[in-house]
């Protein structure tokens, strides 16, 4: 760059000549109009825009004119900048949207065409009967309740009148979690859930407890050391074993249709009387009991089916979760989901309810009633 004129002498400075500034903003017109991409209008822009760019050097040397000629010049260089700043902006967005419609037009998907879809899942048939159980009990205004499954052995037995030594607690039954003296165990029915209820709800209690239960079963065609049970309890004034049947029987009908149920005598611990519920066999209605020739598979022609056990909530239980038994009495009962399932659509074996074979989930769905 050539030094500042002191003198007011003409100075010929090339790069701030009138038409050597024309034909810099010429040039740079016509490239930014042959750019047909960004990239290339990127490099014409650092080419007649960039610090290098015959603009750029024209501008320095604005500081060589005496101060009488820089103000034409640096008008002359400003709108040079300005005009060639204009095309570039103009041209760079005519670009964008032309590649913007080409990427659209080789993007494009038509959503018309087949294609090969994944395998479908299905909702596990256990977790769909369970569904299906608690809605029967929520459309007659019961609540759900839950609770751990790892649970306090007091809970468990003690609340639930199981004595110190019956046989239940024994390892052969009863997961511990830790030492046998550690007071924790994995439950092994969903009873303790209705213990919960009692000690932290209102009185009066209708609730439906469905969950996951852990025994030391062997593992075979009829039995899980893991398996899910679903129990009901109803504690209020004036409740009496009546209530119980008309409960059963109604829950029975919405799992099986057509059926009822009968009461055999049995002993539980948490309830006093206490009853196994049998269903009179969905299949055969009974006709097959003394009909050699008309056999049922079902109930192996005997008529009737186990399916739980059920009585009236004993009144040591209530008041061990702080309820006055001489005021308040209940009803609860239990069944096996699994168990239920077997009935419900002929499964033969339990093991093939915890393998994770999708097509068995998708066959039980198409049998269920």
């Amino acid at each position: 760059m050539s030094g500042p004129n002191t003198s007011y002498d003409p100075v010929q400075v090339t790069p701030l000549d009138a038409d050597h500034v024309e034909a810099a903003v010429a040039e740079a017109l016509a490239a930014f109009a042959a750019a047909t991409s960004l990239a290339e209008l990127k490099a014409a822009r650092l080419a007649h825009a960039g610090d290098k760019s015959p603009i750029a050097l024209a501008n320095r040397e604005i500081g060589s004119l005496p101060p009488q000629a820089r103000k034409d010049a640096g008008r002359r260089i400003g709108q040079a900048r300005g005009q060639i700043n204009a095309a570039l902006k103009a041209r760079e967005a005519e670009i964008a949207e032309v590649e913007l419609a080409n990427r659209l037009i080789d993007e494009r998907v038509d959503v018309t065409l087949p294609v090969d879809l994944g395998p479908e899942g299905a909702i596990h048939p256990i977790t769909a009967l369970m569904d299906q159980m608690i809605d029967v009990f929520v459309a007659m205004g019961w609540e759900v309740a839950e609770g751990p499954e790892m649970e306090a052995e007091w809970l468990n037995f003690d609340a639930l009148n199981f004595i110190p030594d019956h046989p239940a607690r024994t390892m052969q039954d009863t997961l511990f979690v830790g030492e046998p003296d550690s007071g924790v165990v994995l439950r092994t029915h969903t009873s303790p859930v209705q213990a919960r209820a009692l000690l932290d709800r209102e009185l009066p209690v209708y609730v439906v407890c469905p969950g996951k239960v852990y025994r030391a079963d062997e593992y075979d065609a009829t039995h899980l050391p893991v398996f899910h049970q679903i129990e009901g309890l109803v504690v209020d004034k004036g409740i009496t074993l009546g209530d119980l049947r008309g409960t059963l029987d109604h829950f029975a009908r919405a799992m099986f249709g057509d059926t009822r149920t009968r009461m055999r005598p049995n002993y539980f611990p948490f309830t006093e009387p206490s009853a196994e519920v049998d269903l009179q066999c969905f299949v055969c209605h009974g006709s097959s009991v003394g009909n050699p020739d008309q056999p049922c598979r079902t109930c192996r022609s005997e008529g009737w089916i186990e399916w739980g056990g059920c009585g009236v909530v004993n009144p040591r239980v209530l008041e061990a979760c702080g309820v006055d038994s001489s005021v308040y009495s209940g009803f609860a009962f239990g069944m096996g989901v699994d168990r239920t399932l077997m009935f419900r659509n002929d499964a033969e074996d339990m093991r093939d309810m915890i393998e994770g074979d999708v097509r068995y989930s998708r066959s039980l769905q198409g049998l269920a009633r």
